[in-house]
């Protein structure tokens, strides 16, 4: 199986509608500006003092490991990891 680029991949694509995803909220320490949306496609990124907040769905655990894999390449300190909505709506 051959690894995709980082940069640019859409985490909703050949997976369930994002409809049906789980929203999830996810930390990292420091200062993203706009340029990094592009590596997190669907995922909205504010700051919260130090840290930046990624926000957007997930359409399974596979994605998410994935996601999580591309935070640790680009060297991101992980503060934290929640899922603020459930598939269907449900928490």
């Amino acid at each position: 199986m051959s690894r995709k680029k980082a940069g640019g991949i859409d985490w909703n694509k050949d997976h369930q509608e994002a409809e049906e995803a789980a929203m999830y909220q996810i930390c990292v320490k420091g200062l993203l500006d706009n340029k990094w949306e592009s590596w997190f496609k669907g995922f909205t990124l504010s700051q919260e003092g130090k840290n930046t907040v990624l926000t957007g769905p997930v359409p399974d655990q596979s994605a998410l490991h994935g996601l999580l894999a591309v935070i640790r390449d680009l060297g991101l300190p992980l503060l934290s990891v929640n899922q603020v909505q459930g598939e269907g709506g449900n928490r």
